[in-house]
């Protein structure tokens, strides 16, 4: 239903090695394993914690496995999953043509409601912890923000002095339109 994702792209790792695992004991409903890796495959995974939870998959073992694989030995008898070359190796000063992002930031939940938008000009490609930090450049007094740093790379935790909260179960979510973002 969701073109072989699993979950989300931090998750797809563990789903996969779990799924590959599991498979010969029990088969609850079928899965598409070939769309689910076209996922994995087509996705430029740049946090080492994701690469560590995929990798597995992709040579076709678990983690409790992978600690035993001897790479020496099985080079050149991988399993032939080909994965597609990166599309450009990036590069200092290559020049990308910078784009529009309409950024709202809502809060209807709890303490003092506020609905805020702006427009940022970034360059292409940019990730959205980019927008975030153009925004608040811009605009300081309404789009403050606070990350922290984790295994899977920068977290935001608060926006405009609304801080998540683990007890309220509260968190900052952000959509591509009506969809929630896979990753930042």
């Amino acid at each position: 239903e969701r073109d072989g994702m699993i979950g989300n792209i931090y998750s797809m790792g563990l789903a996969l090695q779990a799924l590959g695992a599991t498979g010969r004991f029990y088969a609850p409903r079928e899965w598409d394993c070939a769309q689910a890796f076209s996922v994995v495959y087509s996705h430029e995974y740049r946090q080492p914690m994701a690469i560590a939870q995929v990798l597995p998959a992709l040579v076709g073992t678990s983690y409790l496995e992978a600690a035993g694989l001897d790479c020496a030995a099985s080079a050149g008898t991988s399993p032939s999953l080909q994965l597609s070359p990166s599309p450009e190796p990036a590069t200092t000063g290559v020049h990308r043509a910078p784009i529009t992002v309409h950024y709202s930031i809502v809060n209807k939940l709890q303490g003092r409601h506020f609905n805020y938008t702006t427009s940022v000009q970034v360059p292409g490609g940019s990730p959205l912890l980019e927008v975030l930090q153009v925004a608040a450049a811009e605009k300081p007094d309404i789009f403050s923000f606070q990350t922290k740093q984790t295994s899977w790379g920068p977290m935001v935790i608060s926006i405009h002095g609304l801080a998540a909260n683990p007890d309220d179960r509260t968190y900052w979510q952000f959509f591509g339109g009506e969809d929630a973002l896979q990753e930042g």
